[in-house]
This record gives structure tokens, sequence and C-alpha cells, in this order.
């Protein structure tokens, strides 16, 4: 397996995100909950790099009618990736912060209904 294979806990079961290497041009990426003995995905993500840029594509289980949505590279850092559309409804934000060598925060933010909002993810690369 190529990638970071990534867990965090919460109420709902362990949240992982798996990531593996397509080509030189791709990784394709899965974030699911494992509660108890069920496995459940709930996002495919693509992270594509094209002669335009970076490109984070996302399709969200019940969300946007099963399309996939584009979000364009906006920073890239040895320690930092920031994907933006702000077109999108939410979130309009997405972000992957390296805060150690084993662990990151992924965020998603934006607003929604006028308001702003974040969801914070710390999340450590599973062995």
């Amino acid at each position: 397996m190529v990638g970071r294979n990534l867990g965090k806990q919460n109420p709902k079961g362990s949240v992982f995100e798996t990531w593996n290497k397509v080509n030189e041009n791709e990784l394709s990426g899965k974030s699911y909950v494992l509660k108890e003995k069920d496995t459940i995905v709930f996002e495919t993500i693509r992270l594509v790099k094209e002669e335009s840029g970076l490109f984070y594509i996302p399709v969200v289980k019940n969300q946007n009618e099963g399309m996939p949505v584009r979000f364009s590279a906006t920073t890239m850092s040895a320690n930092q990736l920031v994907f933006e559309n702000q077109q999108h409804d939410f979130p309009q934000v997405i972000s992957y912060t390296k805060v150690g060598s084993d662990s990151l925060v992924a965020e998603i933010s934006g607003t929604k209904n006028g308001q702003a909002r974040k969801q914070t993810f710390s999340m450590k690369r599973v062995k």
C-alpha cells in the first residue's frame, strides 16, 4: 500500500482515510467509518496532478447527486495542502496540515446558510 492510512476515533466509530498511488499523477483515497465489524465508506477521493494544477476531487455519498466536485490547490508546502472551491455549498476549503512525522490535521471549512463553519479531524498514521 502506498500513501497514508489515517485514523481518528469518534462516537460513530473509528474514522479512516486510506490512500493508494494510481500512477505518477494520481492518488486514490477513501474515507470510511469502522463501527464494530461494519465498514461504511462515505467518500471516495481522487488527488490528481494536471497541467493546470493539483486537484482534490471527492465524491461524497448522498451529496451532489453522486457527482464529483473539484477543489483546486491554493497552497502547497512541505507541511500543508489547501484546496478551494468557492462555488461549492459546503465546504469551500479543504486542508491537510502536517503536525508531526506521523500525524496531521484535516479540516473542512466555509460558510453554510450564511454562517461560518469548520470541522477539524486530528489524524494519526495507522500501521
